[in-house]
């Protein structure tokens, strides 16, 4: 028994997340405190970047760590959008939504508790919310075009 065709509309999703996944990690790399300055302003993002030499390599580690981890995972996301099986697509997409979701209520109960990040998490949440709906727009698409 073959599966049925795969959907282009995954390859899209997927193409899209890893070209935001592999530019924010990038950034995060190599363009950090400029990143903090952007979105935070100055004052911010001198707290941010810590008061201490030692603080700061420790920062400007994890950044890079991070960084790295999302720049590995928009590469993943990459080799995933050539994936042809229709249950393994609704189920990646199903497993992204829920991450997504997860961020989201992570940021909604502990990063708004962060003083100098508090008035951001609500941007932030609603990124998540839409990266997630991409996702639900998919399977509700997929499931149209499954029992049409």
């Amino acid at each position: 028994m073959s599966s049925p065709p795969s959907s282009s509309a995954f390859s899209v999703i997927c193409l899209l997340h890893a070209a935001i996944a592999i530019a924010c990690g990038a950034s995060m790399m190599f363009y950090m405190s400029d990143l903090y300055t952007l979105g935070h302003g100055v004052e911010t993002a001198q707290k941010l970047l810590g008061s201490t030499p030692h603080d700061q390599l420790l920062i400007r580690t994890s950044d890079s760590f991070s960084g790295l981890l999302l720049f590995a995972i928009g590469f993943l996301l990459l080799m995933v959008s050539f994936v042809r099986d229709r249950e393994f697509q609704s189920f990646f997409a199903k497993g992204c939504t829920l991450l997504h979701v997860f961020m989201g209520l992570w940021r909604c109960y502990f990063e708004r508790r962060v003083e100098d990040l508090a008035w951001d998490w609500l941007r932030q949440t609603v990124g998540d919310v839409v990266l997630a709906l991409s996702w639900v727009f998919f399977l509700v698409y997929s499931w149209r075009e499954k029992y049409d």
